[in-house]
């Protein structure tokens, strides 16, 4: 009844009773945030090796081309654009699966990669270094202009290239984008660690690398590996951009510029010419974007890349696994 009062003992025992839960709730609040920490976190280093997989492959197309013949090859970015542009031609105009479509991708990919390499870089071959970065820059323009000239500069979208359950673990969602995209990348890398250490063309790209003179006194087909180099990183870059796409279901005109880059750092940051490096520095680019995204600074993340670079290459210009070049008088 209103203006009756609880007896003093029941006060009493009430407030005692708010005491005796108050650590059990507050210990129970303090261990949710850890576990939303803990999956956050995982979550975020499910998105880093993801698009650090993505970096990986198309910063080892970078590393093989530098390892031969010592050429920084800047239109490599827009291969990976040519590669989504294929996909996506072949499936909304064409109707096709999407594995017909990223193996058509891949076709036309490395078919492009040898025809720049024929055209454009082989007679130059014996030019200065900075006439062939010069044209590496005009290839990737053209390539860039002459798209946004057919398909016009809007994003095209691309139907979805893999379905598939998204899982749970450690209480974080992980999807099948993910899951094939790092499964494919492992593949490829052990498939071309065992190319280049095991098989003829591996050992002619390894004897190019070293010395290309004594490489061709002793019987090596210059023209052949490097051919063979160009076409096996543009098929990299082709299937990078299949797997991009299935995260990302976007072609547009530059969007191999932007991708491109992040992936000339990671084989700055791995060593320009080491395979190895450029994998661990795909990885690494990776992880960052997704740490500085996870703590909030996501419009911060290009910055982040480029600052890798610039501190890369003041404290440590050969690169994490690279080695020191030296110039031969």
């Amino acid at each position: 009844m209103r203006g009756e009062r609880l007896p003093p003992h029941s006060f009493l025992l009430s407030f005692g009773t708010k005491k005796k839960h108050a650590p059990r709730t507050a210990r129970r609040e303090s261990e949710a945030r850890k576990m939303a920490f803990f999956s956050t976190l995982f979550s975020q280093i499910v998105n880093g090796l993801q698009s650090g997989s993505i970096y990986a492959l198309v910063a080892l197309g970078y590393s093989m081309v530098y390892g031969i013949i010592m050429l920084l090859n800047f239109a490599h970015g827009d291969i990976i654009m040519v590669g989504a542009y294929v996909v996506w031609m072949s499936m909304t105009s064409f109707g096709l699966h999407p594995l017909p479509s990223i193996l058509l991708a891949v076709v036309v990919s490395t078919l492009l990669g040898v025809v720049i390499e024929k055209v454009a870089y082989a007679p130059l071959r014996s030019s200065p270094r900075l006439s062939l970065l010069i044209t590496a820059i005009g290839i990737s323009f053209l390539l860039e202009n002459g798209f946004q000239l057919i398909f016009g500069a809007g994003a095209k979208v691309v139907p979805t290239l893999i379905e598939g359950p998204t899982f749970d673990v450690l209480g974080a969602s992980v999807s099948t984008p993910a899951l094939v995209t790092l499964a494919v990348t492992v593949v490829i890398m052990i498939g071309l660690t065992l190319l280049v250490q095991k098989t003829k063309l591996g050992r002619a790209m390894r004897a190019v690398s070293e010395d290309m003179g004594a490489a061709q006194l002793m019987g090596v087909n210059i023209n052949t590996t490097i051919s063979f180099t160009f076409a096996l990183g543009s098929a990299l870059a082709a299937v990078a951009s299949a797997l991009y796409l299935s995260s990302y279901a976007q072609a547009s005109p530059t969007m191999g510029s932007m991708l491109g880059l992040k992936a000339f750092v990671a084989a700055v940051l791995g060593g320009i010419g080491s395979l190895p490096g450029a994998m661990l520095g795909g990885f690494v680019i990776g992880l960052a974007e997704a740490l500085v995204s996870a703590a909030g600074l996501s419009v911060w993340k290009d910055g982040v890349v480029f600052a890798i670079l610039i501190v890369v290459l003041l404290v440590r210009p050969s690169g994490l696994l690279g080695k020191p070049m030296k110039e031969k008088v």
